[in-house]
């Protein structure tokens, strides 16, 4: 097994072993969230891959009060709040 950590005065921790695969994106997301791909560079490769966004999204931030508000319309629709937000702004710039 490879050791990393070959700088005097560091100890010696053999590599991580990354997953062979996830059963959900929920766990490979939770996995991801406490791990860093910096301690599995041995396993990464060079693509030639292109990521086309389609929509961008923007953060807005609003006042505590307005945002309550957002969240009480938001339940008695039953929608999530960016989806109110945006119905709202879309209404009042159009």
């Amino acid at each position: 097994m490879r050791k990393r950590g070959n700088k005097e005065g560091e100890t010696s921790q053999p590599a991580k072993r990354l997953p062979d695969s996830f059963d959900t994106e929920g766990q490979a997301g939770a996995f991801w969230d406490t791990h860093s791909t910096m301690d599995y560079q041995e396993y990464l490769e060079a693509t030639d891959d292109t990521i086309e966004i389609g929509e961008r999204v923007f953060e807005v931030q609003v006042a505590e009060d307005v945002f309550k508000k957002l969240q009480q319309e938001a339940a008695s629709l039953h929608q999530p709040v960016p989806k109110i937000v945006d119905k709202i702004l879309r209404k009042e710039l159009a």
